[in-house]
C-alpha cells in the first residue's frame, strides 16, 4: 500500500518548521511529513571545536544540514524591521508578494513564537537612535547606507536550546519528521504534484511517499538540488543574484561603536568602476569564524556568535551580488567554480589572507598569522592568497568598499585585518511563484532561501507561516 499524506515538505529549516507550527495552531496538522537529509537539533554537532579542523561529517555536513537548517547554526540572529519605515530592506523578498505591512505583521507574530520557546527578551540596535543617526550620516558622506533595524540575538548555543523545544513542540503535536533522508525527485505526473522518491542517507533503502500538496523548503543549502528539479521538471524559474565575497575578521574595538549601538550593522554601497552592490552581512560581535560544508564536499566560511563564549574579534560578510544576463544563466555554477578553486587552493579547506598582503600583492604564510595582530579564530584555515580564485571585479568591489567604510569606522581597513573565502550565498535560482507561493507545477509551492524569496531566519519563519494559511485558505 502506497503511503500518501496531506502535506509533504521537503527541508526542515525555519520556514518548515514555521509552517508547521501554524498548521497545528489552526488544528490542521494532521498527516503531515517533514524531510530533511540532516539530523535532529540536538545530534546536530560540529566536531570542528574539538579538533580543530573540519572532517567534512557523514552523510551531511552538521552545520548546513538538519532541523533548523543551516542559518540557526551561524549566529542566531532575528532581524525584524524599522516601523517608521514604509518599506522593508533586509531580509529578502516576502513583501513584494504579499505587501509590507502584512510582512510586518508575521515578522510580529514570528518573533511572539520565538520569545514563547524562550528567545532573549532584549532588542539590540533600539537604544541609541542619535549616535546611530550619527553613523548614517557619516556613512552617507561615503555613499555608503546604514540600515538600522531592531535584532534580536538568540546566540548559536542558544538556539539550539530554542529550535530544541519547537522540534519536541512538532513531535508531540504529531508532526511526522523524517531524518537523514535524501528525495531524490518529485513525482510529477500531467504538471502536477503527486509526491516524492526518498532514499535513506546511510543505505540504499527506497521509497515512493505520495502527498496531497508539495512545499519545497530546503534553504540555501538545497539551492543546488533546486535547480536541478527545475531543469528536469520545466518548473519556471527567474534570473537569480548570487553573492560572492569573504568574511571579514577585525578586532572588537575597532567595531566597538557599531556593536555597541547597533549589534550588526548593515552597510550597503556601489563602488565604482563596477558599481554593484556590495554590503555587510551576519556580524559577530565578539564572534568566532566557522566553516561548513555544502555538496560535493565544498567548503564554505560562516560565522558564529555566541551568548555566553566571546572572542576578541568581530566579523561579518563583505558580499557582492552578482546578476548575469544572456547568454549566460548559471550563477550557481560560477559561484560553486570559485568555491572549488578557493578550496584547491586551501587543501580543501578555508582560505585566510591578510589585508595588508593583499595591497601589497602577496600571498600570506602561517607563520605570519601567528604574530599578526588579529589572530584567527577558525584554527582550521589555511593561510593563502585568495586573489588568485575570486575574480578582479568582486575583488576590486570588496577592496574599495573596505576603503570607503575605513572612512566611517576607523580602522576598518587596518593591514593586519583578515578576509577568509570564499562565502558564497546560493539563492540564486529564484522560483518563478504566485501570490499562493504556488509554482507552474500544480501543488507543489516554493518558500524559504532557497527559492529566492527570503534570506535569514525571521523572513523564513514569516513565509513558513504565511504558507500555513494560504494552504488553509
Amino acid at each position: 500500500m502506497k503511503k500518501e499524506y496531506d502535506l509533504i515538505v521537503v527541508g526542515m529549516g525555519p520556514s518548515s518548521i514555521f509552517l508547521a507550527y501554524e498548521l497545528i495552531q489552526n488544528k490542521k496538522a494532521h498527516n503531515i511529513l517533514l524531510i530533511d537529509e540532516g539530523k535532529p537539533v540536538e545530534k546536530r554537532k560540529c566536531p570542528i571545536e574539538e579538533i580543530g579542523k573540519c572532517v567534512k561529517c557523514k552523510p551531511f555536513c552538521n552545520i548546513t544540514s538538519g532541523f533548523s537548517g543551516a542559518g540557526a547554526f551561524s549566529d542566531g540572529k532575528l532581524s525584524l524591521y524599522d516601523k517608521e519605515d514604509d518599506d522593508i530592506h533586509i531580509g529578502g523578498e516576502l513583501h513584494k508578494y504579499i505587501g509590507v505591512e502584512e510582512t510586518k505583521k508575521l515578522i510580529d507574530y514570528a518573533d511572539s513564537i520565538y520569545l514563547k520557546f524562550g528567545a532573549d527578551e532584549k532588542l539590540e540596535g533600539v537604544e541609541h537612535k542619535e549616535e546611530i543617526d550619527k553613523l548614517k550620516r557619516k556613512s552617507a558622506k561615503e555613499d555608503i547606507s546604514l540600515i538600522s533595524i531592531p535584532i534580536r540575538h538568540l546566540g548559536t548555543e542558544k538556539s539550539h536550546e530554542i529550535y530544541k523545544c519547537i522540534e519536541k513542540y512538532l513531535e508531540d503535536n504529531n508532526i511526522e519528521m523524517k531524518y537523514e533522508t535524501i528525495v531524490e525527485d518529485l513525482i510529477i505526473k500531467e504538471n502536477k504534484a503527486i509526491g516524492v522518491y526518498i532514499k535513506d542517507a546511510n543505505s540504499e533503502h527506497k521509497e515512493e511517499l505520495y502527498g496531497k500538496k508539495i512545499v519545497l523548503a530546503v534553504g540555501r543549502k538545497g539551492a543546488d538540488w533546486l535547480v536541478s528539479m527545475c531543469d528536469k521538471h520545466k518548473i519556471k524559474t527567474e534570473p537569480g543574484t548570487v553573492d560572492i565575497g569573504i568574511r571579514y575578521e577585525l578586532k572588537d574595538e575597532v567595531m566597538k561603536d557599531v556593536n555597541k549601538y547597533l549589534y550588526e550593522g548593515k552597510f550597503i554601497g556601489y563602488p565604482g568602476p563596477f558599481k554593484d552592490k556590495v554590503r555587510t552581512f551576519c556580524q559577530n560581535p565578539s564572534g568566532f569564524v566557522s566553516s561548513e560544508v555544502y555538496d560535493n564536499n565544498l567548503t564554505m566560511v560562516n560565522g558564529h556568535s555566541y551568548k555566553d563564549k566571546k572572542s576578541t574579534n568581530t566579523n561579518l560578510a563583505i558580499l557582492v551580488s552578482h546578476n548575469f544576463k544572456y547568454p549566460f544563466d548559471k550563477p550557481i555554477d560560477y559561484g560553486k567554480n570559485i568555491a572549488k578553486n578557493l578550496n584547491e587552493l586551501g587543501n580543501s579547506n578555508v582560505l585566510v589572507q591578510r589585508l595588508g598582503d593583499i595591497y601589497r600583492g602577496k600571498r600570506t604564510w602561517e607563520e605570519e598569522l601567528k604574530t599578526n595582530d588579529v589572530i584567527p579564530t577558525l584554527k582550521s584555515a589555511v593561510a593563502g592568497d585568495i586573489t588568485f580564485a575570486i575574480g578582479y571585479r568582486t575583488m576590486t568591489d570588496i577592496l574599495q568598499f573596505i576603503r570607503a567604510l575605513d572612512k566611517v569606522i576607523e580602522g576598518f581597513a587596518d593591514p593586519c585585518n583578515l578576509l577568509y573565502a570564499p562565502e558564497i550565498k546560493f539563492y540564486s535560482n529564484k522560483v518563478s511563484i504566485d501570490k499562493k507561493f504556488e509554482t507552474s507545477v500544480n501543488n507543489l509551492y516554493c518558500i524559504g532561501d532557497g527559492g529566492g524569496m527570503t534570506r535569514g531566519l525571521m523572513m523564513a519563519s514569516a513565509a513558513g507561516i504565511k504558507m500555513a494559511r494560504n494552504l488553509i485558505d
